[in-house]
């Protein structure tokens, strides 16, 4: 490297050192903390990466082939056909949108934030919650433990990418992702900031043999805890707009009690939940609703989950879903088994893995991580193709 580089690159190191040392928090997660679980040699013609270590990690995660596949992932309407509606691409940029305003706003580290908030939804499956419990237990019948979307995002960045070798995410970044989970909601996130990457490895493991595990994980950084919380103001409002342009419920269902606090639509519950956690958060090592706001975001979470996400009109084909879901299970596990070359799981997926995975791997578990790493659309072509005679075209 020529010398005028070298000092441009380490002026450009030192800026974004004395950068996050003036104006972070003591409490944040600076990057010069940054783990990675493996160490690394610098493979740049440059010899050296001026991106801080949180920065790269969201690079890493957006470049992956997981991320890419967040363009067709199922967010709650599945059965709609709408433009208009929130897929899981544009809910997870609207995670990362909310928790960096947030942590900007409390002196965390937004490069942390960002990288956790991309890739938290990564393993989420085709048709979304629906999937993700037919997984479940499909894991638990055939022997191979459980199933969840948190954990399976770690697994697929930390053990699948590159075809079975990981992209070497920080510890920070793979902690946040696993305890991410945004169906559990609490008035106060407060990490655990002794956390060793050693208990890490130990929670995502026991994601695996151990049911609901992810829902109880604390994470190791405060950072962590923003997204946690964004994911959920991400959504609750979001899903109300989507509903009521589907006409799945009208504005108007809506409780005063709750119309009262954080209001009806998206913008507004948005401005109230960030307000409130603001003003009730800045300077301190955690972060925390007021008791009244936390009340009517938990009564507005009841009644999404009542008159949304459990609505018959959003579960009527959740029967043909789970059928399509255990017929390509067993076809491609009996594929693995008889060892079977010009398959569908074997040409698609099994031909790009490492020999590490496909000798560590078990072959439920290589049938789980295949079917959950699909697209709506992609899911429903393998089943076709399985399942449905091909069509030859006319024949004069």
């Amino acid at each position: 490297m020529m010398s005028g580089q070298n000092d441009v690159f380490s002026s450009i190191l030192n800026t974004n050192e004395n950068r996050e040392k003036s104006f972070l928090a003591d409490w944040a997660c600076y990057s010069v903390q940054g783990k990675r679980l493996n160490d690394e040699k610098v493979r740049t013609r440059k010899k050296v990466n001026i991106r801080p270590v949180f920065s790269h990690d969201a690079d890493r995660i957006i470049h992956s082939r997981a991320y890419s596949r967040y363009i067709d992932k199922t967010q709650v309407f599945y059965q709609f056909e709408n433009d208009h509606i929130t897929h899981r691409v544009l809910h997870v940029q609207f995670v990362s949108k909310i928790a960096r305003s947030l942590g900007r706003s409390l002196k965390l580290n937004e490069d942390l934030i960002e990288a956790i908030a991309l890739g938290h939804d990564l393993g989420h499956a085709p048709y979304g919650h629906d999937g993700e419990s037919i997984l479940n237990e499909l894991c638990q019948n055939s022997g191979t433990g459980h199933f969840s979307h948190n954990a399976q995002s770690v697994r697929l960045l930390m053990e699948m990418e590159k075809g079975g070798k990981g992209l070497n995410l920080t510890v920070q970044v793979l902690d946040g992702i696993l305890a991410h989970n945004g169906e559990v909601l609490n008035r106060v996130y407060e990490p655990d900031y002794g956390k060793k990457p050693e208990t890490f490895l130990m929670e995502y493991k026991k994601c695996f043999s151990e049911p609901d595990y992810g829902k109880h994980i604390i994470p190791m950084t405060l950072e962590a805890c923003v997204v946690r919380i964004s994911d959920i103001i991400a959504y609750i409002g979001r899903d109300i707009e989507d509903a009521v342009i589907l006409k799945v419920i009208k504005r108007s269902d809506i409780p005063d009690s709750i119309r009262s606090e954080i209001g009806d639509t998206n913008s507004e519950i948005i401005d109230a939940l960030a307000t409130d956690l603001l003003i009730n958060s800045y300077g301190k090592r955690r972060i925390e609703f007021s008791d009244k706001i936390f009340s009517a975001l938990k009564e507005l979470m009841d009644f999404n989950y009542k008159q949304i996400y459990r609505h018959p009109l959003l579960k009527s084909q959740s029967g043909k879903i789970e059928n399509m879901y255990r017929s390509l299970f067993e076809i491609c596990l009996d594929d693995i088994i008889e060892k079977r070359n010009e398959t569908l799981i074997r040409k698609n997926f099994l031909a790009r893995m490492s020999e590490k995975y496909l000798s560590e791997t078990d072959d439920s578990r290589k049938v789980i991580d295949y079917l959950s790493g699909m697209t709506d659309d992609y899911f429903n072509n393998q089943y076709r193709s399985c399942f449905l005679p091909e069509r030859m075209g006319y024949s004069l």
